[in-house]
């Protein structure tokens, strides 16, 4: 597995550093490069250094190397999933299906080797189970039925588009998780932590996003955006933490 997150990780810079030097051949259109040139500097700057240390982590045998690992993973699996669905009109889609099939066959395979029930019993009555799973529930079904609704009523196009199939394909995992979690489930504590930790890093990442852009693609800044993503995020980074703090086991 340390081998498969490697690759995971320079797969993911050659795809952001190819975005960034070359926007005018991985994206052909500027809805495009407005979309998607801001989002390889955020998976630079915040997706790379959360997965290589992470990683390390877990390869020193770090409690919370385990915790974080999978969701490092499953941050790049989502944001490989909307770059797949808004290119797939060209080859270009080719290397990012590549790096969403390979990170989250990297999360399949942890899963796989931690021991859920000994994560569970380290864990048992730590790590508020019934607000942490709650909040993981609450937000994927809010996200899942808010991206079903926009699609119905065709309100998204394009790279917007994109971002809302990811969320389909992402969020019911936060809500099957988040049940697992509230019911004390083994994978709900073996797949709490990282489901919220990508959860968390995804809202860092948009609000980094929001940032960037205008000084990447020109795009203005979006104030009210930003501030709605930040409460939510907020309203994330808790539960998390409270996570994290009673996540003193061994991933084997």
């Amino acid at each position: 597995m340390d081998n498969l997150s490697a690759l995971v990780a320079l797969l993911l810079v050659v795809t952001s550093l190819a975005g960034l030097l070359f926007p005018a051949v991985i994206y052909p259109t500027e809805e495009l490069r407005h979309a998607f040139l801001a989002n390889d500097v955020v998976n630079l700057l915040i997706g790379l250094p959360v997965l290589l240390g992470s990683m390390w982590f877990a390869r020193k045998g770090s409690p919370r190397g385990g915790l974080f690992l999978p969701g490092a993973l499953f941050f790049v699996t989502y944001n490989a999933i909307a770059y797949t669905f808004a290119l797939t009109s060209t080859w270009r889609f080719v290397p990012y299906l590549t790096l969403a099939l390979l990170s989250g066959l990297a999360i399949v395979l942890w899963l796989l080797r931690v021991d859920g029930s000994a994560v569970r019993d380290a864990l048992n009555g730590k790590v508020a189970e019934r607000l942490c799973g709650g909040v993981l529930a609450g937000f994927g079904a809010l996200f899942f039925l808010r991206g079903l609704a926009q699609l119905v009523q065709g309100t998204v196009s394009g790279a917007e588009w994109a971002v809302v199939l990811a969320d389909l394909c992402t969020t019911p995992f936060w809500v099957i998780g988040g049940i697992l979690l509230w019911r004390k489930h083994s994978l709900g504590y073996a797949s709490g932590a990282g489901l919220l930790f990508q959860a968390s890093m995804l809202f860092v990442g948009l609000l980094v996003f929001f940032i960037l852009q205008p000084f990447v693609s020109g795009a203005p800044f979006p104030l009210a955006d930003f501030m709605v993503v930040l409460v939510m995020g907020l309203m994330v980074f808790v539960p998390f933490g409270m996570f994290v703090r009673g996540g003193e086991f061994e991933c084997r």
